[in-house]
Parts: C-alpha cells; structure tokens; sequence
C-alpha cells in the first residue's frame, strides 16, 4: 500500500543533537518540511557514510526550510557514544531521533521485527504532517543527500505551483511542464 498522502501519527521520541537530549513530537515538526531519514542501527557500516552525506549538505536542507531527522531503533544514549566516537557523526548537527520502541518505523512502515532494526527509508513530509514522497532500499545500498535534496525541492516546488510539475532530473531553476491536452503524445 503506497504511503503517499499518509498523515504521520502523533510521536514523542528524545533525540540527541548539539551535545544535548531533548524530546521532538509531531507537533514540532508540523509548518515545514521535513525529511525523516530511518537507518538499521548506529556503529555500522553503510549507516554512517549516509548520516555524514547528509551532514555535509545539512546547510542546503536547512536553506531551503526542510529540516532532517535521522531516525534509528537505538536509544539517544547510543546516538550520543556514536557521536563522541565517530569522526563522521561528530560531523552531525540535524537531531538523531531514538525509536527503541520502533514506535515511529512501524508507522512509516519500515520497521523490521525479526532484526529489531529498520529499513533504509527516506521520507520527505510536508508542512501538513503528509508523506509527499519516500524510497525504500535495501539495507546494503546507500542513499544520496543530493538527490534527496532535489527531491525536496522539487516536493516544493509542485507544492507551490500546483498547475506544474518537474519531469527528470529537475532542478530549481530548471523548464516545468504544465499538464495538458496539448502536451499528450508530444513529449
């Protein structure tokens, strides 16, 4: 069943972030994008190649009013040690969501339960709380901050522009097609 359009459910989960643990609920995230970006598990190997991409372009997401939430089973607790001892996640300044009770991978549906971990899902969700577009890979494939990035940007855009839409590799800046009769059998 496709997850898009889907309202996430109400949430309270602690999250470690600038060398503290604070608590993030539905209710912060509701009024601006955001990208809720769920990984199996911290001290692992493709986990953190993918949280210092999205470290490094962190500035971008932010620019363009999309916040990043990384999401694992792990408790904050286990965030913070992988912080304090990964040189690419000391990079991180987006909030490291903990999920021990896979409370938030259950509902967006990417929760494993014979492994107690969750799948590599990225989720970008609008500022009414919906799920406008996600990708789900397999646990040894990593993801791309850049095209996530376009991703979002492009949610926006057809956010805004709602008689437009972005055909591939769009870019903000980039030629938009307006549906039409007239563009049926002629692209």
């Amino acid at each position: 069943m496709s997850m898009i359009h889907k309202e996430i459910n109400d949430f309270s989960l602690q999250a470690y972030q600038d060398g503290a643990f604070h608590v993030i609920t539905k209710k912060d995230i509701m009024g601006k994008w955001s990208v809720f970006f769920f990984y199996p598990a911290d001290f692992t190997f493709v986990c953190p190649t993918e949280l210092e991409d999205l470290a490094n372009k962190y500035d971008e997401f932010k620019a363009v009013g999309c916040e990043i939430y990384s999401v694992s089973c792990d408790t904050h607790f286990v965030h913070k040690a992988w912080h304090d001892a990964s040189d690419r996640i000391k990079k991180i300044r987006y909030p490291m969501l903990a999920d021990p009770t896979h409370a938030l991978a259950e509902d967006f549906d990417v929760y494993i339960g014979e492994e107690g971990v969750a799948e590599r899902g990225s989720f970008i969700v609008n500022p009414q709380g919906r799920i406008v577009a996600y990708e789900v890979t397999a646990g040894n494939v990593g993801r791309n901050a850049d095209e996530l990035l376009r991703r979002v940007q492009a949610s926006q855009f057809v956010a805004e522009h709602g008689d437009e839409v972005c055909p591939a590799k769009w870019r903000p800046g980039a030629e938009t097609l307006k549906p039409g009769l007239e563009l049926v059998g002629r692209l």
